[in-house]
């Protein structure tokens, strides 16, 4: 299914506000589009006025403003990543993307010099990007490892423990007694986020849920847990069960196999590789709502059960996971979002103090959780009892 225009735009601005100038046929090869349909999104998001564009760049809607003054620590610095804070998150990634924006915010804004590193999807792609920004001298790192299964993550414990400089995880949280069990990071509490999403539906009255997740982060995999959990502890559910949200949604490429996909009661077994049939599965287990991670594939699924004649919210009640461009449908989506930029600035500032705080007085590891929220647009309804 093609992908809907305002989405495809959306993702455009995501990754241009996040990296400043962009080449066109750099996002075309990113959003595996034609260049012509990117150079037409550039020209109608610059007559938006949500973008501005050069010859074959793509440039923020900012730097139409005053030119923003540029400390004169980041101009000193010599080239390549000497002096500078590497930052690695993976490619076409809009939701870290958002985090990666608010920590540049936060060491801009402190004169500190910025190197992004875009991993690829190839497993253990992070790893020679620390090492070839440690070997140009980074003084710091932020990172978020993709992790697309338990396995890559694994692999990434040894080397990531002893990278020497000062370095915060973002959106990940390591194994309890892992060797990054005692590294800093900041994430968001995706289990209060999943209860947020089910007791917004438990509360309209819904007693039979769907979950529809991916498989392929550690987000995720978070998610699915803590929505068995929750749903198995609240009296109020009297069914429920967790389906794969698209063929991409499971772990890989990378070493090991895909996680087991959460069961419950006689659920149907998911078809790893192939979409799920939600309207089916719906009618089949007599849901009323369904939970959808992430906001792409939730907007994918709602258009798809709008083909089937299951229509949101009059036959199904729904709340994506994510909130990245869940607004955007021709149903906007009431979503859990997790506070994706405050993630990022809280990385940003809890390097900045190991960096630049007083010898001796760096103190204890950090690992600090933020409360996402629930954005409410009517894509969830209270069930309508049924007549005798």
């Amino acid at each position: 299914m093609r992908e809907p225009v305002e989405l495809r735009r959306q993702r455009i601005l995501s990754v241009v506000q996040s990296r400043g100038a962009v080449k066109v046929s750099l996002l075309a090869a990113e959003l595996d589009v034609s260049v012509v349909t990117i150079r037409r999104d550039v020209e109608e998001l610059t007559r938006a006025g949500r973008l501005r564009r050069g010859h074959g760049v793509a440039r923020p809607v900012v730097d139409t403003a005053e030119p923003v003054p540029v400390p004169a620590a980041r101009t000193a610095e010599p080239a390549g990543d000497a002096g500078a804070v590497a930052i690695v998150v993976p490619e076409r990634h809009s939701y870290l993307y958002e985090t990666l924006h608010g920590a540049r915010t936060v060491l801009e804004e402190s004169g500190m010099r910025i190197a992004l590193h875009i991993a690829p999807q190839s497993a253990g792609a992070e790893r020679p990007l620390v090492e070839r920004a440690l070997a140009d001298g980074a003084r710091g790192l932020l990172i978020a490892p993709r992790w697309r299964n338990a396995r890559s993550e694994e692999l990434d414990y040894g080397w990531l423990a002893e990278v020497g400089i000062p370095t915060v995880l973002m959106e990940r949280r390591p194994r309890p007694g892992s060797a990054l069990h005692a590294l800093d990071s900041v994430c968001s509490d995706h289990w209060y986020g999943t209860h947020l999403a089910v007791d917004h539906l438990v509360a309209l009255g819904h007693r039979r849920i769907v979950l529809a997740a991916r498989d392929d982060s550690p987000t995720a995999r978070t998610i699915r847990a803590a929505f068995a959990g929750i749903a198995a502890d609240r009296p109020e559910v009297e069914d429920w069960s967790v389906v794969l949200s698209s063929p991409a949604a499971v772990p890989g490429p990378g070493p090991g196999s895909p996680s087991a996909a959460v069961r419950v009661q006689d659920a149907p077994a998911p078809v790893e590789g192939t979409a799920p049939d939600l309207a089916a599965l719906l009618h089949e287990r007599g849901a009323t709502a369904a939970v959808l991670h992430g906001d792409v594939d939730a907007l994918m699924l709602v258009q798809r059960m709008a083909e089937n004649g299951v229509q949101v919210p009059r036959d199904c009640s729904v709340v994506a996971y994510d909130d990245v461009v869940a607004a955007l449908g021709s149903t906007p989506l009431t979503a859990v979002a997790p506070p994706k930029a405050e993630i990022g600035r809280a990385a940003a500032e809890l390097l900045l103090y190991r960096l630049t705080g007083p010898a001796g007085t760096t103190g204890p590891v950090r690992r600090t959780e933020l409360l996402p929220t629930l954005k409410v647009r009517g894509s969830a309804q209270r069930v309508t009892p049924a007549k005798d």
